[in-house]
């Protein structure tokens, strides 16, 4: 017996031991510039951020998103949505999977009972005559234990712990992505709601100015040909009004899938003006951080994962051992099975040493390319996330500059619009300078609307491209 504890022991030991043969992981040089682009469209990056901006690694998504009623939707998003559902159910898997694999090394011990009654007849009977014999067993044994020397078991689990971190680092990036989303829904619901406003408003203007023209050519004062430019004008703002309304009920049907619910009319944005602005941000000098974007994070656990698969290809092609054995009580007879000289056992180890097998080293040249391919796609994703981020700033820091070319532009065709309408009234100008000043006008007001939601999807594009901040 105290041999059979020494046996155990040292096998124990050894397997404490074991030793992997998966190739030291080390991380790839990064394939993008140490810092942000400079020059003409990267004024922001230069130098324009305001000290007190935060970077955004230190900001949780309740921080940045400062709309009362914006983090009460993405509250209900993080709650409901069916994609993130999916996701976080993706990790439970994953984790169940490294649980698997990590119960790989440890023995699977198993307790079993039988009964097994036999007749022979005379002529197959060693004595010649009928036998009928019948056997209990109860034992509790160990069913082929591979005792993992070379590490191959090691670096399957390795693997599918990888896989479970790049799924853990997916959620957080399927997180981020729906926060971001959600907010960029809510700003256009936003954004076409005023648009929808000042689409209306030109409507009852058209209208007015119909009228207004209407009552001077049936007194002789107008041509059909102002009534016929009036009436263009109007179709066109009532086209415009039809087009928004149906655009804003299909903003709110995406909000609500994006949600998992319905969402309240006491939650919803009526134009810009009652929006809470995100708190502005700033990238870190350096674009280091993007290693640390969740993506990224993925592909370079996925990376790890494929060092780990050459580790458990390479012990292939060593010996592999395993063991096999059960200890119990065996009696002919029920009440005999657990009386006084009824033990018994086996023991069984076993040593399988590949000679030849061309598919051994077909599958360690998979693991090898395997490997590059990884590589290949998490400097895709660092290049891809860099992209990303430097598009972001390039548009941050020209956006100001429109929406101020913007603004100007707006006044001046404000003032030309009044200007027209007034010299028309006196018969100075034609009706077409006034339709002409009225399109331009209404086309800039659109555009402030579209440039003004640019400017504030830019922060929340910035925000996501970073990496989304630090977790709650």
């Amino acid at each position: 017996m105290k041999r059979k504890l020494f046996l155990l022991l040292i096998i124990m030991i050894f397997l404490t031991a074991g030793c992997t043969m998966a190739p030291q992981y080390t991380r790839p040089a990064s394939p993008v510039p140490s810092k942000w682009p400079a020059g003409k469209a990267y004024i922001y990056v230069a130098g324009d951020a305001d000290e007190s901006t935060p970077p955004t690694s230190s900001l949780v998504w309740r921080e940045f998103i400062t709309d009362t009623r914006l983090r009460k939707i993405i509250e209900t998003a993080l709650t409901n949505n069916r994609d993130l559902r999916v996701a976080a159910l993706n990790v439970e898997r994953a984790k169940a999977y490294y649980g698997i694999s990590r119960a790989e090394l440890l023995p699977s011990v198993n307790a079993a009972g039988s009964w097994n009654k036999q007749h022979v007849p005379a002529d197959l009977s060693a004595t010649g005559t009928e036998l009928t014999s019948e056997r209990y067993d109860v034992n509790m044994g160990i069913a082929s234990w591979e005792i993992d020397f070379f590490g191959r078991i090691r670096s399957l689990k390795d693997n599918a712990l990888e896989e479970y971190l790049a799924t853990d680092q997916a959620l957080r990036s399927a997180r981020t992505l729906l926060v971001s989303t959600v907010a960029q829904a809510y700003l256009a619901l936003a954004a076409d709601r005023e648009a929808l406003q000042v689409a209306s408003s030109t409507l009852k203007v058209q209208e007015t100015t119909y009228d207004l023209i209407r009552k001077r050519y049936d007194a002789g004062m107008a041509s059909e040909l102002d009534l016929k430019r009036a009436q263009t004008q109007a179709d066109m703002a009532r086209g415009d009004v039809a087009l928004y309304t149906q655009v804003v009920a299909q903003d709110e049907n995406g909000l609500n899938l994006l949600t998992g619910s319905p969402v309240g009319q006491e939650l919803l944005p009526q134009d810009f003006g009652s929006v809470s602005l995100p708190k502005d941000i700033s990238p870190d000098l350096s674009s280091e951080p993007l290693l640390q974007r969740p993506d990224v994070l993925a592909a370079e656990h996925r990376l790890k994962a494929a060092y780990a698969n050459i580790g458990a290809a390479r012990a292939a092609f060593f010996p592999r051992i395993a063991l096999t054995g059960s200890a119990g009580t065996a009696s002919a007879e029920l009440s005999g099975l657990f009386k006084s000289g009824s033990l018994a056992w086996s023991f069984a180890p076993q040593i399988v040493v590949p000679i030849f097998d061309a598919r051994t080293w077909s599958a360690y040249r998979v693991t090898q390319v395997e490997k590059e391919i990884s590589v290949a796609q998490y400097e895709k994703a660092i290049q891809t996330a860099f992209r990303e981020v430097a598009d972001a700033l390039a548009e941050k820091s020209m956006v100001k500059q429109r929406i101020a070319a913007q603004r100007s532009l707006l006044g001046a065709l404000e003032e030309t619009y009044r200007l027209s309408e007034a010299r028309y009234t006196k018969g100075i100008d034609s009706y077409l300078s006034v339709l002409d000043a009225q399109r331009s006008l209404y086309g800039a007001q659109q555009g402030m609307i579209m440039l003004r939601f640019a400017q504030i999807n830019n922060l929340i594009t910035l925000y996501k491209t970073l990496g989304g901040g630090k977790d709650e």
